[in-house]
C-alpha cells in the first residue's frame, strides 16, 4: 500500500511540474525585449536587420531559431564583432532572451544599432514560427 501511495505521489508531482507556466526572471538589461509583434515588424524588412543568436550550437538545434542569423556565441561576441554589419538593426536571439539582452547591451556599447532581444521560446510562445535545424547526419567512419 505504501509503495503504491510513493508511485502515486511521484506521479503527481511530476505532472504538476509539467502543468507549470515559465515565469521569466525580471529584465535587468537596457537593450529592449522584442514582442512577436515587433520582430515580425523587423523581420519584414530584411535588408535592414541581423538576427545574432547569441547560444550554443546544440541550443539552436534542439530549440529551432529564425530562419536567417548569424551564431555567435556570446563568450565569443566580443571578439567576433568585426563580423557584425554596423549598417543594420540588430536582433540579438537566445532562449527567453536574458542572454540576448545582455548581447544587445554588449553591442550597443560597442557603438551597434541594437532594436532588440528576443528569445526564440518566447516568440513560439506568442504564435511565432521558429524554424528547426535537422543537423547532418554523422559521416560514416573510413
Amino acid at each position: 500500500m505504501l509503495f503504491a501511495v510513493a508511485i502515486g505521489l511521484v506521479a503527481t508531482v511530476a505532472f504538476a511540474q509539467q502543468q507549470t507556466p515559465y515565469v521569466a526572471p525580471p529584465w535587468t538589461y537596457k537593450t529592449k525585449q522584442l514582442s512577436r509583434a515587433e520582430i515580425d515588424s523587423l523581420l519584414a524588412k530584411p535588408a535592414q536587420v541581423v538576427v545574432i543568436d547569441v547560444r550554443r550550437p546544440d541550443e539552436v538545434v534542439s530549440k529551432g531559431s529564425f530562419p536567417v542569423y548569424l551564431s555567435i556565441q556570446i563568450k565569443d561576441l566580443e571578439s567576433q564583432l568585426a563580423y557584425i554589419p554596423k549598417d543594420r538593426e540588430i536582433i540579438t536571439v537566445s532562449n527567453r532572451a536574458h542572454r540576448a539582452g545582455a548581447a544587445g547591451d554588449l553591442l550597443t556599447s560597442k557603438g551597434f544599432k541594437v532594436a532588440g532581444a528576443a528569445g526564440s521560446q518566447d516568440y513560439e510562445d506568442q504564435g511565432g514560427k521558429i524554424t528547426r535545424i535537422t543537423p547532418p547526419p554523422p559521416r560514416p567512419a573510413q
